[in-house]
């Protein structure tokens, strides 16, 4: 069913239950309610620390509408619950094209000059400076790039709050394994969406961590922190493939180019007094697997398998699924810096041994069409690593690694220099100056 209109219609904050509402509609259709619900008890704030709070509520309000939209992608977006500025409607033009961009191409459309954000005349706000706590609040995965800030920040004397939204099993392990200080919020998608998916309805990837951006800052704002550092690395920044000039990358909202754009537009329009970085961008994902490799206590507890995080709790993966991208990819990411019946004893098996594998690792190694759509690392890091285990005594007889090097030359052909870049520092990165010595003093 086509519609002409979605319409971003209300949002409302209930202080008592520590709950925002959030109201979408398709015009002349469906109806939506969403709820987040800010689990601990917020701290007295002053007049100006509640209008920044307003304004994170109505971004909010504005980028989770992406997971209701995508239903049915009509070309027209209005909020009727407050003016839009033309500044704020570029940026969630770009949000929701580029975030919808791997949604798009796995539905055979294009979302490329094919919708539009209503706007006014009405000036765009400008920024309040308000007090906040020295304290960083860090987002938690459940994977090894949070564990790896965590202790980078932790190490320094920096003092933190963990934030998590959702509770799934991975995350609260982690959390718990860290002893420190956490806040949570449980976001709660109306019901309707899954009944239309099941429906019919348009479905796929939306940019998650983009929402949750802005949840973890308004959580920021309530509890008392003035930076919220993400644990995003240099490779999220590196698109799976680019059609018809177009860039589709499943991270988009975890790229470099997001960063700058959402920290812009929180620091122009909303408020400079609170900093959004991402502490692991200088990084590759291998450099920050060697880093976690020093956390030896987090092992039984860091998981970054999907299954993990389903909607449904029953359907929730209770280990290594051992047969996805992301098994893949950490597994591979580990393997120089853990002891082998160590990374074994992790996962359950051992994934380069295994000969039904070898297609997916082919994959990672950028030896197929497009690296997978998931939050893994460039090809030239997966394939620097299989060529290092093709030397190295504990790995090189498995039988993933020697078909791979064998049936390939290009993994033959890579030299050691082009093992050890994968530890450099990376640019460009926003990491500001005292922060990225607190990194610098953990390498």
């Amino acid at each position: 069913m086509a519609y002409e209109e979605f319409v971003f219609e209300d949002y409302r904050y209930d202080p008592a239950r520590s709950t925002l509402s959030l109201y979408y509609s398709f015009r002349e259709g469906p109806r939506f309610e969403e709820e987040l619900i800010f689990d601990f008890v917020p701290r007295q704030l002053s007049p100006a620390a509640n209008e920044v709070l307003d304004r994170i509520f109505r971004l909010i309000l504005l980028l989770s509408g992406v997971s209701y939209y995508k239903a049915f992608i009509p070309r027209v977006l209005k909020c009727r619950a407050f003016a839009l500025d033309e500044r704020t409607a570029e940026f969630l033009h770009k949000f929701y094209e580029k975030g919808l961009a791997e949604f798009a191409f796995r539905n055979g459309i294009s979302l490329h000059g094919n919708f539009r954000f209503q706007s006014s005349s009405v000036p765009a706000t400008s920024p309040i400076t308000v007090q906040l706590p020295k304290r960083t609040c860090v987002p938690v995965g459940g994977g090894k790039d949070s564990i790896v800030t965590i202790e980078s920040l932790r190490g320094g004397g920096e003092p933190l709050v963990l934030f998590s939204l959702g509770d799934a099993e991975p995350i609260a392990a982690c959390i718990a394994a860290a002893r420190l200080p956490f806040i949570r919020v449980f976001r709660r998608l109306d019901a309707g969406l899954l009944k239309l998916n099941e429906a019919g309805a348009l479905n796929g990837h939306v940019p998650i961590t983009g929402i949750l951006s802005a949840i973890a800052l308004a959580a920021a704002v309530m509890f008392g922190c003035n930076a919220v550092a993400m644990s995003n690395e240099h490779s999220a920044s590196a698109a799976n493939l680019s059609l018809d000039g177009v860039e589709i990358n499943h991270q988009y909202s975890k790229s470099f180019e997001f960063e700058q754009d959402f920290a812009q537009y929180v620091e122009r329009f909303i408020s400079p007094s609170i900093s959004y970085f991402s502490l692991l961008r200088p990084l590759s994902e291998i450099e920050i697997a060697r880093r976690f490799a020093k956390y030896p206590a987090y092992f039984d507890s860091f998981r970054s398998c999907n299954t993990a995080f389903r909607q449904a709790h029953e359907a929730r993966g209770r280990h290594w699924c051992c047969d996805c991208p992301k098994c893949r990819f950490v597994f591979l990411a580990l393997s120089p810096f853990v002891a082998k019946p160590d990374l074994i004893e992790i996962f359950g098996c051992n994934l380069l041994d295994d000969e039904t594998q070898v297609d997916g690792y082919a994959e990672l190694c950028g030896l197929r069409a497009n690296k997978p759509f998931e939050c893994v690392g460039e090809t030239s890091e997966s394939a620097g690593v299989m060529s290092y285990l093709a030397g190295h005594l504990d790995w090189r007889d498995d039988r993933v690694v020697r078909r791979l090097v064998d049936e390939f030359p290009p993994l033959r052909d890579c030299s050691p220099a082009e093992y050890r870049a994968l530890f450099e520092v990376r640019h460009p990165h926003r990491v500001p100056a005292s922060y990225l010595a607190l990194l610098d003093a953990r390498g």
